[in-house]
């Protein structure tokens, strides 16, 4: 019993980056949760966390540990399930990583549909267009935009498409002229998203092969909502997801240039991604959560 009120108190302190945390949720003293974990680190020879004034993280070991300790924790939960007949409904936390626009776009919408649906469930929502490390910030489900790497310990559930657009207000176009070709792209001021990369470069393909191209602009920013706002107020090009300016699009308010050709700044064949651990595979608030956001995104 001690070894699993160890793996408790030790998989808490990691969801949560402290001892504090964990102990208000176990409904202890901190002083318990952090002779629980002393225990298992002893037990076990190994240290499992970083520990400093400022922060809590995961070592090494405490990272695969992690994860074994997670699967074993979320069995038992789902076996107490099936014994209780609750038929897995979705219930606890879900800590959700998703990019800040996508978020606020399409998973803000769904947030009172969740409330409705699973009143046990709570939400986590980390928003931020940098990558996330899933185990270090304890996340259960991350949605990404590209094309996942596929790793063993991960299951990448594709939700949607992702075609991007090349478009700018009437207004440029009727300034500058719309660029005829790709090439043409250079001459242009292009609304540019800070990948961190010194070369930003647009990769463009029609009939034949693929063209890349080399951009320019005055304006960089890490955000396509910004990105999105600039293109309305006539300052340039910019490539964008059609998640994010269909309804411009349709409305008029931005116009598709150079529209026969797939556009994009890297590979030309990714999506919308839900990523968890594969530990996770069949966790119900996982399902229930992806489920909704690719019914949106279609």
């Amino acid at each position: 019993m001690d070894r699993f009120a160890e793996l408790k108190a030790f998989c808490l302190v990691a969801s949560n980056g402290g001892f504090s945390a964990a102990a208000r949720q176990l409904g202890v003293a901190t002083s318990s949760v952090t002779r629980l974990v002393d225990s298992l680190e002893e037990r076990l020879a190994a240290p499992l966390l970083n520990r400093s004034t400022r922060s809590i993280t995961l070592t090494d070991s405490g990272r695969a540990y992690f994860e074994h300790a997670s699967h074993i924790l979320a069995a038992l939960d789902e076996a107490d399930d099936a014994a209780a007949g609750r038929d897995a409904e979705p219930a606890g936390m879900l800590r959700i990583a998703a990019p800040v626009t996508l978020a606020i776009r399409y998973i803000a919408p769904l947030l009172p549909e969740l409330a409705q649906r699973y009143p046990r469930l709570e939400l986590d929502l980390r928003l931020s267009d940098a990558l996330t490390n899933m185990v270090d910030e304890a996340i259960d489900v991350a949605i990404r935009i590209g094309n996942p790497e596929q790793q063993p310990n991960l299951i990448a559930r594709k939700l949607a498409g992702h075609r991007r657009h090349i478009v700018a207000s009437p207004g440029y176009l009727a300034a500058h002229g719309a660029p005829p070709t790709p090439q043409a792209l250079a001459e242009h001021n292009c609304l540019l998203f800070a990948y961190g990369t010194s070369r930003p470069t647009w990769r463009l393909r029609g009939e034949a092969l693929a063209t890349e191209v080399e951009v320019h602009g005055k304006l960089q920013v890490n955000n396509a909502e910004m990105l999105r706002q600039a293109a309305l107020g006539g300052l340039g090009l910019a490539l964008l997801p059609g998640w994010l300016v269909q309804q411009d699009l349709d409305a008029g308010t931005l116009v598709a240039v150079l529209p026969d050709y797939q556009a994009n700044p890297g590979d030309m064949d990714v999506g919308i991604y839900a990523v968890y651990p594969a530990n996770r595979r069949g966790a119900s608030k996982i399902r229930a959560f992806t489920d909704l956001l690719a019914a949106a995104l279609e």
